[in-house]
């Protein structure tokens, strides 16, 4: 079944493009994002360490061994091998042509998920000799274990002066009203919100009070609080750029930056659209948000313009307040005044934190943010090392082929430059934005969950560095729902370092450090917005868990009335089998002993062939593969680690009923979204994360229909506890009587004509 390794020397390297030259040659190994998690040096990367009978040491019978990645076997040298190896090609038409439409696709798949750039000669050599500087700066320490990634990392010593906030003053030209001293202003009332020490040990024993409104456009709006005050309000009609308090210049900027999306009578009546007013007032008055409806189709980009909004009139109200300060501290005599007036500050500069999963949304957020600073004035805004941060975070659209065809949602999510290991600093002086700022450097940190992991490092790691995350006081997780699909350990640890008192003074002047962040109650007026697609059970922890502002917390909480399984279009029965688990903690056990007492035995008959069992945890994946190999089953199996001529064999097995059952994980789903041909009966081992998934996956049997429809099955699996998707398929009544009947099973029909 050699086929991929047929190919000749010369199409294999012509295959690659410059980016994926680059990296072989630089580092002997294909880029990571299409050697999918082949090393196993790249466990920061991936998911969590594989558990006992995983891939590499499941050995129990000749198809294992044949299907088994190599995982001690890097890209480079699995390249060489199949240059050296020539097979000859004999197959059946029909599979000739998958074969084909499988090489295309993994083809264009690399191109799109590469994600290193190309560089030209001049910015390499000005590469080579920044290799010895530190991405944090001088106080801080280089990202551990990331030898690789070390000579690419690059940051802007000649513009430290220049965008220092201790040696720069207020210009002339600003006037003394840029400085935010006006009480009515959300920024200075929420800076100087003081709290006693009862207060704060108050809130481990708080019950959080809750509070629900209705608003015309974001819907049920859940305010709460663990502060005894909880302050309620409701969206005015009309707002208007003077009470919002915006800082000079985005009263001008913004509309310019936002007209994309105004348009009509709108476009002269309100600088915000329905949603973005409704987003703004609640990010303006710094409580916490969750908004669980954004998506890469609808709405994505209409809430990045909002935040970064928010996120460039926080820093530069902030940074006005430290230079006014230094000016008035110039122009009186030494020791006349309270230090008290002039505490403006955190531990360290960093004050805000965006997290984005990929390059191509870094790319979007300072292009916002030098559109923002520039509108339409002539004047053009200095932007240190433009053509770098273009080079490393564009991508080139030509390198991506037309014929790759996915979903609308997948086109949207993967677009641009995909690679998910990056982090880089902004800092932003009145007009002026200096790109790959050192981190103490640095007004705002934009990163990847990845890449922040391996510089926060783990316990035990003598290289490890958190101290910059000690005074962020606006924290944005954008796109929180793909981290699910990446690896959610890496937002968790992020989480549990933020906040915490620095090791290291890191040359701050305490007598400008405000009290509270000395007092290490920073988490207690950070600010954290939240947005995702989905209405998820881990990401609904984290804001409960670590959103603490003394502002309160605002959740968006709407219910699906139809769920996903609506756009099931062909004729088929589900039947939803619950159930039932004592705790939590027990459902993963409850689930696999269901599965293999009650569901597995009614698929083991040779006529319930082209079954295929969709896992979206990979555990529970492991876990089933080793039971089905004890249990000398016929089955295959494809998950996110599975290398290309494995995807292909699995395939075409479970096609022509060489295997009667395939595994599938989600998250392989995610990443590839094939068509997966031949199946006839289909078991959701667990309802999907994402509710479109659900669909999807049923219509794959319409790929291979050839009369057979009457004998289709479809079995689901839930649980209690999976009350928040079992609503998003079938709908939230559904769901309700499904979860409080008396009967364990339930039938439904789509497709019916």
């Amino acid at each position: 079944m050699g086929k991929r390794g047929s190919r000749s020397q010369s199409q294999l390297l012509g295959s690659l493009t410059k980016k994926q030259k680059k990296h072989l040659r630089d580092f002997g190994e294909e880029h990571p994002f299409y050697d999918r998690c082949g090393g196993a040096q790249r466990d920061p990367r991936c998911r969590p360490p594989l558990p006992e009978g995983s891939e590499s040491s499941d050995t129990s019978s000749s198809e294992s061994e044949a299907e088994s990645e190599p995982e001690q076997v890097s890209g480079y040298h699995r390249l060489l091998a199949t240059l050296k190896n020539v097979s000859k090609e004999e197959e059946e038409e029909e599979e000739e042509e998958e074969e084909e439409e499988d090489s295309a696709t993994d083809e264009t798949e690399m191109n799109l998920e590469d994600g290193d750039s190309d560089i030209s000669e001049e910015e390499e050599m000005a590469a080579e000799s920044d290799k010895t500087q530190d991405p944090l700066g001088k106080d801080g320490h280089g990202p551990p274990g990331t030898s690789e990634e070390s000579p690419e990392e690059f940051t802007d010593a000649k513009h430290e002066s220049l965008f220092s906030l201790e040696t720069n003053f207020l210009e002339e030209e600003s006037g003394g009203d840029s400085s935010p001293k006006a009480s009515q202003d959300p920024f200075v009332q929420h800076v100087n919100t003081k709290l006693k020490e009862k207060e704060i040990q108050a809130v481990a024993t708080n019950p959080r009070t809750t509070h629900q409104l209705k608003w015309p456009i974001l819907g049920q709006v859940v305010f709460s609080s663990k502060f005894q005050k909880l302050e309620t309000f409701k969206p005015p009609k009309d707002i208007d750029l003077k009470s919002v308090h915006l800082q000079k210049p985005l009263e001008s900027t913004w509309i310019k930056t936002n007209s994309q999306f105004l348009s009509g009578p709108q476009k002269s009546s309100s600088p915000f659209t329905p949603l973005q007013k409704e987003l703004f007032l609640i990010m303006n008055s710094y409580r916490d948000l969750f908004y669980p409806e954004r998506t890469a189709l609808k709405n994505g980009e209409e809430i990045r313009h909002v935040y970064c909004l928010h996120v460039i009139n926080h820093v530069l109200k902030a940074n006005a307040q430290v230079l006014a300060n230094n000016s008035r501290r110039r122009s009186q005599k030494l020791g006349v005044g309270d230090d008290d007036d002039f505490r403006d500050q955190g531990l360290t500069r960093p004050k805000v934190l965006i997290v984005v999963p990929f390059r191509e949304a870094a790319l979007r957020v300072v292009q916002l943010f030098i559109s923002l600073l520039e509108g339409d004035s002539k004047k053009k805004i200095i932007v240190s090392n433009k053509k770098r941060f273009n080079g490393e975070y564009g991508s080139d659209p030509e390198e991506r082929p037309p014929n790759l065809k996915r979903p609308e949602d997948y086109e949207a999510v993967f677009v641009g430059n995909i690679d998910d290991h990056f982090r880089i600093g902004v800092a932003i002086l009145q007009r002026s934005i200096r790109l790959y700022a050192p981190f103490y450097s640095s007004d705002i940190l934009i990163a990847s969950p990845l890449g922040l992991r391996t510089i926060i490092g783990g316990e035990g790691e003598k290289k490890r560095d958190f101290d910059f995350l000690s005074s962020v006081e606006l924290l944005i997780i954008d796109q929180a729902d793909i981290y699910l699909m990446q690896n959610w350990e890496h937002v968790l640890h992020l989480m549990n370092h933020m906040n915490l008192l620095p090791l290291d003074s890191h040359g701050v002047d305490f007598s400008r450090v405000r009290m509270w962040s000395l007092n290490n109650w920073s988490k207690y007026y950070r600010q954290t917005l939240l947005f995702g697609a989905l209405q998820d059970a881990q990401i609904n922890s984290v804001f409960n868990k670590y959103c603490v502002n003394v502002q309160g917390q605002v959740a968006v909480r709407n219910v699906p009335m139809t769920g996903s399984i609506s756009q099931v279009l062909v004729q088929l029965p589900h039947v939803f089998q619950r159930m039932e688990a004592e705790s939590l903690a027990s459902v993963i056990d409850a689930r696999f002993n269901f599965f293999v007492n009650k569901i597995l035995p009614q698929y083991r008959d040779a006529v319930m062939s082209h079954t295929l069992i969709y896992v979206p945890s990979y555990f529970d994946f492991v876990r089933l593969r080793n039971y089905f190999k004890k249990e000398e089953l016929n089955f295959t199996h494809i998950c996110e680690y599975t290398q290309k001529s494995g995807v292909s064999r699995a395939r075409h097995f479970f096609l022509q009923g060489e295997k009667q059952f395939l595994l599938l994980t989600e998250r392989f789903h995610f990443y590839k979204r094939y068509t997966i041909k031949g199946i006839r009966n289909l078991i959701f081992y667990e309802l999907p994360t994402y509710p479109h998934f659900y669909s999807e996956v049923c219509n794959m049997l319409r790929a291979t229909s050839s009369g057979e429809e009457a004998a289709w099955t479809c079995t689901v699996l839930y649980s209690k506890y999976d009350a928040q998707r079992l609503a998003a398929v079938v709908g939230v009544e559904r769901a309700a009587q499904m979860l409080q009947s008396k009967k364990n099973v339930h039938l439904f029909i789509t497709g019916e004509r």
